[in-house]
């Protein structure tokens, strides 16, 4: 006969239910009902007669929903292959000059054992109708071109395996009954984390790399402490520690607070009435229009730390239309707080009568109850001020000016200390109490508000955003 079978079922039988047409007969479509059953590998439809009524598993909603749950399979996690897990080890230098992996043992070609009967999924691949099928078969299945191979849960292009020399086929050993002799792996000699594609795996080998490290660290000290020990005074001196202060780059504008010149500038400047003591500090604390529940609070706690502040509401007036009524009612200072998103986020500080004046970008701001193992409300008695690393001609001035809003005299029954810290350009306040343990430790309790300044510009005299003349820009 010249009827001939498709090359992929060739080793299939023939379909018991639907016999091929004789040569010359017109072909017969036939769909749902009328379709006839098949035990064939097939899943084409058949264009023989119709021997039985009844729904088969070649009806189109039926291979769809298999499709469908096919799909829904190959995509869940539980479906797909497993890994071996992660040993933990880590890469020895013995294991690198050997070419083997770090991670795990030498990788074994598992030949493949086909089953006694064709799998549904096979008899598909078999198909030419499976289109999407046939992009994924593999040397196991039947009909497949190989197209790759697995190895201990590697897939190896072009069916090469890690185990030989990248040459040859994975099978060659198996073909010859024998198992296949485990040979150098293709693996780099170098090892780095990073090269590793699993997350988790990635994330416990570089936690035990920085516990490695840490242990290599200690034991160092450890010997460096014994070799000191053991010198006692002939111990070489001990290392400074690299800090971000100590290898900042010297600031040419870093004077001696005994120098003669910046003595003179210090008498002639707009603070020198108060610490001549010829004024009394009198501060007014205002916000920006329409100011929230977060900023009011803020000005109110600032109000407590300052002695002798007032807080008044701004009620939509310009500043130069609030700075001559201070001036007219004897006030040294002003001081605005500036918000942004219900959050404050800027300071302006003015004094009067002459300036100069300072615009700050706050951050980071606490309120009392916002911070942890506070202490009481703080009283009423003047604080103490501490001025810390302001040394350079604009940290004079800037320095200066937040002394000036404190009065003189501090009492010291109350253990109470206003704290401005310059560090990097950034100035830290906080509000503490202290209290004397003993003759030497000392024990602190802060009291808040907490926040941070940035300055952005010193402008002189008073404010004034138009025609103002600034000594300092942030650039």
């Amino acid at each position: 006969m010249s009827l001939s079978r498709p090359r992929e079922a060739a080793d299939a039988p023939l379909c018991r239910t639907a016999p091929w047409p004789e040569p010359g007969s017109a072909p017969v479509r036939r769909r749902g009902r009328d379709r006839p059953s098949c035990d064939s590998p097939c899943n084409d439809r058949h264009q023989g007669p119709a021997t039985s009524p009844r729904r088969t598993e070649h009806d189109g909603t039926r291979l769809k929903k298999r499709a469908f749950s096919q799909r829904l399979n190959r995509s869940r996690p539980e479906a797909r292959g497993r890994r071996r897990p992660f040993s933990g080890r880590l890469p020895t230098a013995a294991g690198a000059a050997r070419g083997r992996s770090p991670q795990s043992r030498p990788a074994r070609a598992e030949p493949h054992r086909p089953s006694a009967a064709p799998s549904a999924h096979a008899r598909r691949e078999a198909h030419p109708s499976g289109r999407r099928h046939r992009r994924r078969r593999s040397a196991c299945s039947p009909g497949g071109r190989g197209q790759g191979s697995r190895v201990r849960g590697q897939f190896l292009p072009g069916g090469g395996s890690m185990a030989g020399d990248g040459s040859g086929p994975v099978g060659s050993a198996a073909e010859d009954g024998g198992p296949p002799a485990p040979e150098r792996v293709l693996f780099p000699p170098t090892f780095s984390v990073s090269e590793i594609k699993n997350k988790q795996r990635r994330h416990f080998m570089f936690l035990r790399w920085k516990q490695q490290q840490r242990k290599e660290k200690l034991a160092a000290k450890k010997k460096r402490r014994k070799e000191r020990e053991a010198l006692g005074d002939k111990a070489p001196p001990k290392a400074i520690p690299k800090t971000i202060e100590n290898q900042r780059v010297y600031d040419e504008t870093t004077v001696d607070p005994n120098d003669e010149e910046v003595a003179f500038d210090e008498a002639t400047d707009e603070f020198a009435p108060y610490f001549n003591r010829q004024t009394v500090p009198k501060i007014l604390i205002t916000t920006s229009d329409r100011p929230r529940g977060r900023t009011v609070r803020f000005c109110e706690q600032l109000s407590t730390v300052i002695p002798n502040s007032h807080v008044y509401y701004r009620r939509g007036l310009a500043l130069k239309r609030i700075i001559p009524q201070c001036i007219a009612r004897d006030f040294t200072d002003l001081i605005v707080i500036n918000e942004d998103r219900k959050i404050p986020n800027g300071l302006v500080l003015s004094h009067l009568p002459d300036g100069p004046t300072a615009h700050f970008r706050m951050s980071s701001v606490r309120l009392r109850k916002e911070i942890k193992r506070k202490g009481k409300e703080p009283t009423e008695h003047v604080p103490e001020v501490i001025l810390n690393n302001f040394t350079t001609r604009l940290g004079h001035s800037v320095g200066r000016m937040f002394a000036s809003l404190f009065p003189h005299d501090p009492q010291f029954i109350g253990r109470q200390v206003a704290t401005f810290h310059n560090q990097r350009d950034y100035i830290f306040f906080r509000f503490h109490r202290y209290i004397f343990k003993s003759e030497k430790k000392v024990g602190i309790q802060e009291l808040g508000p907490r926040f941070t300044l940035k300055l952005r510009s010193l402008q002189k005299g008073t404010f004034d955003s138009k025609f103002g003349e600034y000594e300092w820009i942030h650039k």
